[in-house]
């Protein structure tokens, strides 16, 4: 994709920024009105794999994803935030192969349409956004359609879908606590707001058992068929293979391709949705899925780019997104595992946004790292400023340092360890923003 391509729809959608707001109001009132004015495109939809969670959720829409395209069959994807460009969002389907991200003047077209159809009424560009969404799979025939939901549920613009073939509820923790409340059961509540009566239900694996009761008890409520993580499915990993298990019995799998070990539980999920929706996969395209799936941004390993080469010779860079106390955790334990199978020091870099939880995050990483070095976000207005992120990072006990950016931050390690035999690990992350500005100063954005 040119720059020429890519700024035709950018241009639109820069249009909609200058007129309406760019964050959140949770509501359904105004998606609703779009869409009755489009013609109500959400009503014509392939069957719909709709995904919630604090953490997990993307993960296991790109394993549903690669399982199905492993099968032969047409994908719709949506997912947000997008890294680098605004057509990560959407990813059409295509018949017997691999979906591609949409064409810029198809996208284009989209956003006008949804502009149009608006007529300049008090709308977030969100909902414009997820109007687009509807628009683009409803126009665009496919087996399935995969739609992540962006913030909560309840209230998400994206749940306006009345009859999903699932809900997946992926791993709830804290985050956006101003938006969906300061207590992992409110929060619990909000993201089950997904559920539709009588529609089937997975839920993931949930570290919190107020969480896990909150949500099979929606489930209940509404009379949806469930299938609860650690219960009805589970997956662990034995002889360097996935076992998976359900109530078809034992699958023996690779391991998925995506690294770290919390991702058994996501791949574990994604098989199960898969199921639940009605898809009688084969065998043999799980583990298709699962060895060729991809998820760009999350534990991404920077193999070669222009930013990179900044680092020390040799050095094993990662990049992800996650941003919050959970992610972090998993990330840790993720870099972890990697200790043990090849030791190297490990350094941060971290840059994040005001509305996360520093602290909590880099707790995680305490008995892991070696120093921490924060950066400014410049994708994000709302950006921590590096020296007070530093000073979060000094707090939990880590040795920091606050730099002007991420080459720059490389060219230090490069020089601190000029002189070590073994060449370190560094992860790169706290933000998506960050990982999306890294990507692109790289030449290596998602495609």
């Amino acid at each position: 994709m040119t720059a020429t391509q890519v700024s035709e729809a950018a241009q639109e959608i820069e249009k909609l920024l200058a007129l309406h707001p760019k964050g959140y109001d949770l509501s359904l009132d105004r998606i609703t009105r779009l869409l009755a004015a489009l013609g109500n495109p959400q009503d014509r939809l392939p069957p719909v794999i709709h995904v919630a969670g604090t953490n997990g959720k993307g993960s296991v829409t790109a394993f549903s994803r690669a399982i199905l395209e492993a099968a032969g069959l047409s994908v719709h994807v949506h997912t947000s935030p997008h890294l680098v460009n605004w057509h990560e969002r959407y990813r059409l389907g295509a018949k017997g192969g691999k979906g591609a991200l949409v064409g810029d003047r198809v996208l284009a077209d989209a956003v006008r349409r949804v502009a149009e159809a608006n007529a300049g009424q008090q709308i977030t560009v969100f909902e414009i956004l997820t109007a687009v969404t509807f628009l683009l799979f409803a126009d665009h025939p496919a087996d399935v359609a995969i739609i992540e939901v962006g913030l909560g549920g309840r209230f998400d613009a994206t749940n306006v879908i009345t009859r999903p073939a699932v809900s997946v509820i992926m791993p709830i923790s804290l985050d956006h606590q101003s938006y969906l409340g300061d207590r992992v059961e409110l929060i619990a509540a909000e993201k089950a707001g997904i559920m539709k009566r009588g529609c089937p239900v997975v839920i993931g694996h949930q570290e919190e058992e107020g969480v896990r009761d909150v949500l099979v008890a929606t489930a209940e409520r509404l009379g949806c068929p469930m299938s609860v993580y650690g219960q009805d499915f589970m997956a662990h990993e034995e002889f360097g293979r996935l076992v998976f298990q359900d109530e078809r019995g034992l699958a023996d799998l690779p391991l998925p391709r995506l690294p770290g070990r919390h991702q058994y539980a996501n791949a574990a999920a994604a098989i199960r949705a898969v199921r639940a929706a009605g898809f009688d996969v084969p065998e043999a395209a799980i583990e298709k899925g699962l060895a060729t799936v991809e998820w760009p941004g999350r534990l991404q390993r920077l193999a070669g780019g222009k930013l990179s080469h900044n680092g020390p010779p040799g050095a094993e860079i990662w990049v992800d997104g996650g941003h919050n106390p959970g992610a972090g955790q998993v990330i840790a334990e993720a870099m972890a595992s990697f200790e043990e199978r090849e030791p190297r020091p490990l350094f941060l870099i971290i840059g994040m946004i005001n509305t996360k939880d520093p602290v909590g995050y880099f707790r995680a990483f305490l008995d892991l790292a070696e120093q921490v070095f924060t950066v400014p976000i410049h994708g994000s207005d709302a950006g921590l400023d590096p020296v007070a992120l530093a000073e979060d990072a000094g707090f939990v006990g880590f040795e920091t340092t606050a730099t002007s950016s991420v080459a720059e931050a490389l060219a230090i390690i490069a020089e601190l360890v000029d002189e070590d035999p073994v060449p370190p690990r560094i992860l790169i992350g706290g933000s998506l923003y960050l990982v999306g500005d890294v990507l692109a100063e790289n030449g290596t954005p998602p495609r």
